[in-house]
């Protein structure tokens, strides 16, 4: 493979957008990624809503994934499935391993957009056997809706996002009635809304429960609740473990770039600019998860940036630091604030749990920007970024409410 322009690492709605603008740049680009076909989640998701910010019209996943292919080709995108990138090395060299061996690729700048994972059972700690029929949304939209399959007929589904949700609508297109919804918390994490779908569905949302052990031999036969009331057995066929996204993160942690703890995802700067300039980070590997759209715009916000890089336009790397002073957040980026305009224009902030008062950025005692909120984790907020001049760190706490 000749050595493009820029590589993106990724296929799904932020790499394709990234890529795509970039070709019609007149650059050369290779996308590599390890599924058999481009497109990134939505190929799995076999529902509506996709495609309004994008291409103006209500579509499916898989056929909002379609487009994105077939944009990215029209513009002259080299797209690489089944490859599997094994390290990032400094200055923008890439490794790699397909059917026909491993190599080492570069270009001027790499992007990466390799998206999320869902949190594991074992990761949340949930007892007892290990039976089959336990799955992530991710595996469950897999089988239902690229294999045809029907894993289960009766399963629960732990958690309340907005995944959550869209696994209800994959249990529905494949006949599948789950028992119930379990939420750890006291209220839905979704907004408030979408808890009409489970009553439409007539699937009970049971609140302030949570899975302790799952029960079967080679299947799922029955879970044990821990509810207010004591632990609760209930008989079901299988469990949907869905939502605590954490970016897909495992090339960086055996690399030279630096990692925010926060979110597990690089450190970038309001350029999508990592700690190696020549690598460049978009989509939902910078925070968890959020929606294809809003991934979409980010990876075109970020190509700009990688052109202006390579035009060289970029101001030097570096900037004021931002640091997360308050036990109520989780994370925020961009992590390196410096002057100027770039593909984040606003900080994006998630918390560690329920949270009300002012969210305020400051630096050396002076509020540079504060908002009013009144929040749950994993809902998006965001603030307005201003430019910051010098290296003094800039501090992001929660202000009691006057």
């Amino acid at each position: 493979m000749s050595d493009p322009d820029v590589i993106v690492v990724g296929a799904g709605p932020a790499g394709l957008a990234a890529a795509t603008d970039l070709a019609r740049a007149g650059r050369r680009i290779t996308v590599l990624d390890r599924e058999p076909e481009a497109g990134g989640i939505p190929r799995h998701c076999g529902h509506y809503p996709y495609g309004m910010r994008e291409f103006h019209r209500l579509l499916r996943g898989p056929d909002y994934a379609a487009r994105l292919r077939a944009a990215a080709l029209a513009a002259g995108v080299t797209l690489r499935t089944r490859t599997t990138v094994t390290a990032l090395r400094p200055g923008g060299a890439v490794e790699i391993t397909d059917d026909s061996g491993p190599a080492t690729v570069s270009a001027r700048a790499v992007l990466l957009a390799t998206g999320v994972r869902e949190t594991s059972r074992a990761a949340r700690l949930i007892g007892g056997e290990k039976p089959g029929g336990v799955l992530s949304t991710g595996a469950l939209q897999g089988l239902v809706h690229l294999n045809g399959q029907r894993p289960f007929r009766r399963p629960v589904i732990l958690g309340t996002e907005l995944v959550a949700f869209s696994a209800l609508l994959t249990c529905r297109h494949a006949g599948i009635r789950p028992l119930a919804m379990i939420e750890p918390g006291p209220r839905i994490t979704a907004r408030s809304p979408a808890i009409w779908l489970a009553r439409l569905m007539g699937v009970p949302v049971r609140l302030n429960t949570d899975i302790a052990a799952i029960h079967g031999r080679t299947r799922v036969e029955g879970v044990t609740l821990s509810t207010p009331d004591g632990p609760q057995d209930l008989a079901t066929d299988g469990v949907i473990v869905t939502g605590g996204f954490r970016p897909d993160a495992a090339l960086l942690r055996g690399s030279h770039l630096a990692v925010d703890p926060g979110s597990g995802g690089p450190v970038i700067d309001r350029w999508g600019r990592l700690s190696d300039p020549a690598y460049f980070a978009a989509g939902n590997l910078l925070r968890g998860v959020e929606t294809a759209g809003w991934c979409w715009s980010e990876g075109r916000r970020t190509a700009r940036a990688i052109l202006d890089a390579l035009d060289g336009h970029l101001p030097a790397p570096g900037g004021a630091r931002l640091d997360l002073g308050h036990p109520g957040l989780r994370l925020a980026l961009p992590q390196v604030i410096g002057a100027g305009s770039g593909a984040h224009d606003r900080l994006q902030v998630r918390l560690a749990a329920p949270a009300r008062g002012r969210l305020a950025l400051m630096q050396d005692g002076r509020t540079l920007v504060s908002r009013r909120i009144d929040s749950l984790p994993e809902r998006r907020l965001s603030l307005p970024l201003p430019p910051v001049t010098g290296t003094e760190p800039v501090i992001l706490t929660i202000l009691e409410a006057p």
